[in-house]
This record gives C-alpha cells, sequence and structure tokens, in this order.
C-alpha cells in the first residue's frame, strides 16, 4: 500500500492561507423549495410541478388484522407519488390519501344477481344467484391511481393510495363496513408516522420508511371512496387531520334499508350489501373461498330482507355508532338529488360532529351523486389543517349551498346548515287525493280519509304526473305567491290501516306543476322519504330493532323523516304531498292490491320554511 509523504511546512503554509482566505468569503448554501401560501392556500411551485422529477413507489404495511385466515396480518398494498424534493433536499411533506376498493377492477352491473324485487312485504325473499368469479384479479399495479396527484403534488403535498382490504394486491377479505374497512387506512397513517411497518413487496421482510412525511394526513374521495376517510377517521388516529368525504355512505343500513322498510339505493335495484361485497372481491384466488364463507355468508345471514329491521351486524357497518373517535376536521359534500347515497348520509354525521365540538362545515348542491367541493374550499381545508397553516377557515360559514341554477364552483355561503331562520310549519291534508286533494295550514277532525290500491307497475314519476290514480293519493298547497326557502328535514305523520298483515308506504314532496320530460324530474322532486309500517311503535324508527304486523283495517301512527334539503320553491308552483304504497325504483315489488287507507286528520307534513309560518302564510294566501 503507497503511504502519504509528509507534508513540510512549506507546503502547509499555502494550504493554510488559502483555507482562511476561503472562510472569510459569503458563504451562498443551496436553498430549500418551500411551500408558497396566498389567500390561505397552498400555490403550485415550479419546482414541486416538474413531472419528470416526481418519486413514485409501492410497498405493503402490516395491519393488525388477519382477515383471510393466514395465521399473519394483512398487508395493505400502497403506492406513493412525492416530490424530489423529499430526497433531494430532504423535504419533509404533508399528505393526501384516497383508499378504495375500486381501484382492481369490478364486477359488471347484472341485474339477474341482484336480489329479486318480487317478494311480499315481510314475506321471504326469493333466494339470490352471487355473482361468478370473473374479476380478473391484478397481479401488479405498481400505480394504484393517478386521483389527486396533479392537483396536490405540485403544491408540495405527497399523495398516496391504497387498496382496502381484500381488493387488488392487498390481502384479507372485503367487509363492506366492517371493522377491517377503518382499520386498514388507519394502518397506513401510522406507517408515516412510524407506528407500522411497511414493506417493499408483499411477503418479504424488507422494510421501508416514510422519512419524508411530516405525519399530517388529510383523506378525501367519493362514494365508497368517501366513505373510508370517515372509517379511517372513527378508530382517532393520530395524525389524521382532515377529511372531505364526498357523498360518503355513513350507514350501510341507511343505504340498503329506511325506518325499517327494505330499500334499494337509487339505480340500483335489488342491491344489498352481499351484492356489494360480490362487486368489488377482487382480491387473490386462494382466498376466494375462505372470504365468501367468512364473510358473504354472514351477510346473508344477518343482512334480514324479510323484516329490514335495524341488529347487531347493522350497527357494526353505522360509523354513527363510532362517531366518539372522529377528531378530524371534515368539510362533508353532497348532492341534494342523490338518491343513491342520499344526503341524509352526510347531514346525520355533520350535525353529530358538529355537536362534538369537531371543525365542520358542509357543501351542499342540487345535482346527483357525487360533486366535490371548489378547489379553493377544499385547498383551504387542507392548507389549514393538514398543512397547519393559520388561514382562518375555521371562521368561514358553515355551510356552502349551489342555489338552482348555479354552477358548482359557486355557492352561497350560508351560517349553518339548516338555514338559521328555518322552522317547521306543519300542513294538513284534505278533500280527495285520488284527483288532488288540498294541502293547508288548517288541521281539525273529520278531515276524512283517502284510500290506495298499491301496485307497483306504476313510477313514482307516473303517479305525480297523472290528473287521477287509485294508487296515490296527492294533496298540495295553493298557487305560491312568492318564492318559499325550504331548508332542512321535512317529517311526516301518516295514520294508516292496510288489509295485509305488511306494505310499503311511500312518501314524497313535490312540486306541481309536474313536467314529465326526464330532464326536468329533479325539478319536481323536493324530497322523499320511506317506512315500514309495522315499525310504528319502534321506540327509533330509522333504526327499528323489531316490528309488529299489522292487523287489517287497524290504524297505526308513524312520523319520520324525509330526506333533507334546501331548496327554493318559486313563486307560481304549489307544493304536494304524495303518499303511495310501493315505489317501483326503490321498495321490494309485492303482489299488487293490497288496500291502504290514510286518516287524513292524523296525517300531516311538517316543512322546514325559512322565515316560519309567517313566510308560508304569505305564499299560499288567497290573492286579494
Amino acid at each position: 500500500m503507497t503511504q502519504p509523504r509528509p507534508e513540510s511546512a512549506a507546503y502547509k503554509l499555502p494550504a493554510l492561507l488559502a483555507l482562511l482566505a476561503t472562510a472569510l468569503l459569503p458563504t451562498t448554501a443551496t436553498a430549500q423549495t418551500t411551500h408558497v401560501i396566498e389567500d390561505g392556500q397552498a400555490q403550485i411551485v415550479p419546482e414541486f410541478a416538474d413531472t419528470a422529477t416526481w418519486i413514485r413507489h409501492d410497498l405493503w404495511v402490516e395491519t393488525e388484522f388477519d382477515t383471510d385466515g393466514d395465521g399473519r396480518p394483512d398487508r395493505m398494498h400502497v403506492d406513493v407519488t412525492r416530490p424530489a424534493q423529499t430526497d433531494s433536499e430532504g423535504l419533509k411533506v404533508p399528505v393526501i390519501y384516497e383508499t378504495s376498493p375500486y381501484y382492481s377492477g369490478i364486477a359488471g352491473i347484472d341485474f339477474d344477481h341482484f336480489w329479486n324485487l318480487r317478494q311480499e312485504v315481510g314475506g321471504d325473499p326469493i333466494t339470490r344467484d352471487p355473482f361468478p368469479a370473473d374479476i380478473a384479479h391484478r397481479t401488479s399495479q405498481p400505480i394504484i391511481s393517478m386521483s389527486h396527484v396533479r392537483i396536490w403534488v405540485p403544491r408540495g403535498f405527497a399523495v398516496i393510495h391504497s387498496q382496502s382490504p381484500g381488493t387488488g394486491q392487498s390481502q384479507g377479505c372485503p367487509t363492506v363496513g366492517g371493522a377491517n374497512e377503518s382499520l386498514a387506512p388507519k394502518a397506513v397513517i401510522d406507517w408515516l408516522n412510524g407506528r407500522a411497518r411497511g414493506f417493499t413487496s408483499l411477503d418479504g421482510d424488507e422494510e421501508v420508511e416514510a422519512y419524508w412525511a411530516t405525519g399530517k394526513v388529510g383523506m378525501t374521495g367519493t362514494s365508497y371512496n368517501g366513505t373510508l376517510p370517515l372509517a379511517a377517521a372513527t378508530t382517532g388516529v393520530e395524525g389524521l387531520e382532515a377529511i372531505i368525504p364526498i357523498a360518503p355512505n355513513t350507514s350501510y343500513y341507511h343505504y340498503y334499508r329506511s325506518n325499517g322498510l327494505v330499500r334499494s339505493p337509487g339505480g340500483y335495484p335489488g342491491e344489498d350489501i352481499d351484492v356489494l361485497f360480490d362487486f368489488i372481491f377482487s382480491s387473490f384466488p386462494h382466498v376466494r373461498d375462505y372470504c365468501i364463507a367468512s364473510v358473504r355468508d354472514e351477510m346473508n345471514e344477518h343482512l334480514d330482507r324479510t323484516t329490514g329491521d335495524y341488529n347487531d351486524f347493522w350497527a357494526e357497518r353505522d360509523y354513527l355508532n363510532h362517531i366518539d373517535g372522529v377528531r378530524a376536521a371534515t368539510l362533508m359534500a353532497h348532492g341534494f338529488n342523490d338518491w343513491n347515497v342520499m344526503p341524509e348520509h352526510s347531514y346525520r354525521i355533520a350535525m353529530a360532529l358538529k355537536e362534538r365540538g369537531v371543525p365542520v362545515q358542509i357543501y351542499y348542491h342540487q345535482g346527483g351523486h357525487g360533486g366535490p367541493p371548489p378547489l379553493e374550499r377544499m385547498n383551504r381545508w387542507f392548507t389549514r389543517y393538514v398543512m397547519g397553516v393559520e388561514n382562518g377557515v375555521e371562521n368561514d360559514p358553515e355551510a356552502w349551498i349551489v342555489r338552482e341554477g348555479d354552477e358548482m364552483g359557486n355557492p352561497t355561503p350560508y351560517a349553518s346548515y339548516p338555514h338559521p331562520e328555518a322552522e317547521g310549519v306543519r300542513l294538513h291534508p284534505g278533500g280527495d287525493g285520488n284527483w288532488t286533494g288540498t294541502l293547508s295550514l288548517a288541521g281539525g277532525p273529520n278531515r276524512g280519509s283517502g284510500g290506495i290500491v298499491d301496485n307497483f307497475a306504476f313510477s313514482g314519476n307516473q303517479l305525480a304526473a297523472v290528473e287521477w290514480s287509485n294508487h296515490r293519493l296527492l294533496y298540495s298547497t295553493p298557487e305560491l305567491r312568492e318564492a318559499v326557502h325550504l331548508s332542512g328535514e321535512a317529517t311526516v305523520r301518516v295514520r294508516v290501516s292496510a288489509d295485509a298483515a305488511a306494505a310499503n308506504l311511500t312518501v314524497w314532496l313535490v312540486s306541481l306543476p309536474w313536467a314529465a320530460e326526464p330532464e326536468h324530474i329533479n325539478d319536481n322532486i323536493i324530497t322523499k322519504g320511506w317506512a315500514d309500517p309495522t315499525n310504528a311503535g319502534a321506540d327509533d324508527i330509522a333504526a327499528p330493532r323489531s316490528g309488529t304486523a299489522l292487523t287489517p283495517g287497524e290504524f297505526v301512527e308513524l312520523e319520520f323523516a324525509l330526506q333533507p334539503d334546501d331548496q327554493v320553491i318559486p313563486a307560481g308552483a304549489r307544493i304536494g304531498l304524495m303518499i303511495f304504497s310501493s315505489d317501483q325504483l326503490y321498495t321490494v315489488h309485492p303482489e299488487p292490491g293490497t288496500m291502504l287507507t290514510v286518516d287524513l286528520a292524523g296525517t300531516s307534513v311538517s316543512l322546514p320554511v325559512v322565515g316560519g309560518v309567517a313566510a308560508l302564510t304569505r305564499a299560499i294566501r288567497p290573492a286579494s
């Protein structure tokens, strides 16, 4: 080995002088790329936005559960997209996270494998033929999704995605609202905070750490993907700072049942929770039989399409029962005309969080399923709670509602939802509802009755449009002399009897005259509701545990809320209350012919009118 030669004093002096001169010069350290905040929002930074430099990789996070029965904790597949500066400059960044059961494919919509709606109310359902195992398993998917990447990475966030248990390359079984769907994203957030282990492969032991993450996480997504942020938040996991659920399903009971009545989600007649299991089960072929036996068979045992009643199986899948764990600031979004995941899902959670002092705001629009808040709203929310910038978003109005005819990105702010000036105003039906009776402020005894012959062959739209029908009762206010703003939940009281042991009961609140063109249907429908009269005596009709068969000819009284709404009914329209039995697109289809009688003296509707009784009185007063 060559040894270094000794250095003489003469050699050292010039080197020391040069070093001293360098030390006296100004230093020029490389500046770290930083986040840019303007108007309380994270801005696009060119260095972060250079897609060619983004770092992308996948990994598997170990959970605390084993749902596929192999004796080892299930691992969830995760992908990561982050700015290059997380490596080149050691920059730590917050995370936007979306998780889903849909990323690796779904079964096609085949109604032959849904439940058969030809079933008597309270009767046994026809056995369902499950979906065939035709979701091709994808063995490799290093890029799970591109959602949110081009929005948030240029603003200095990392974006991650994960596949739900039993889907794609994530281990386990899908449980559709079971505990593992809450604990799986919790494990991913724990990994981002160094509390759980991540691995470079599904079965390997080479670990990977999230050294680049601040540990602060915001979650968002739409529909099922919007349900899972709330599911994660119920665990109280540290590091989940904010969620923006869009059209989330917050209770699988309320998704598939209404006030004790078996009800399909809009657009999917005959769907139930076991159908959704089949629809998303894209996991490894070797676990298929195990998951079907341990999960889907349990669903079939407990879902109860006979009575439609609430039970422990449904209670586990109702996130309101786990709401005390939620600490994440919540910006909820929903459409008032979402008849798939109905607006009660967001409303019930937002109200519960508000009661508990959790920061919560809500964005509602007049459209259907989906529809995120404007990017400005989302950005302010994530910048405040995930990036930690004090931008005052918590002092913004609590409610943002897109008014009729306005663009989705231009909501009107309100102090809260329901509108602070909304008051319940009770209206009473009268006259012959097979034609169109009256709906007025005046109540009282001896108002008569109305008869309905059940027949699922007629849709609600058809029943509202016809001049006369014995398949429905319709009662209407006079033509409004000025617009009426409804905000909140309308509630109905119905005193009804039937000549059978059980019957469907459907209530629609409509705007008349009815425009039959499909593009105007949502203009006509104010809100809807469904209930099972056999649950009339339930302590909680929204989640009844048991019912009592009807005695033919004997009246029962029930009161229930219709779907929440915020709508301005224009001058010149009439507000109509329509009562019928089977709803063709939502309820089961019993043999036509059941007779229902509605006692009008015991029937009414309470409208949430902004301005209360004075405003409604002005609107329906007789012309002078």
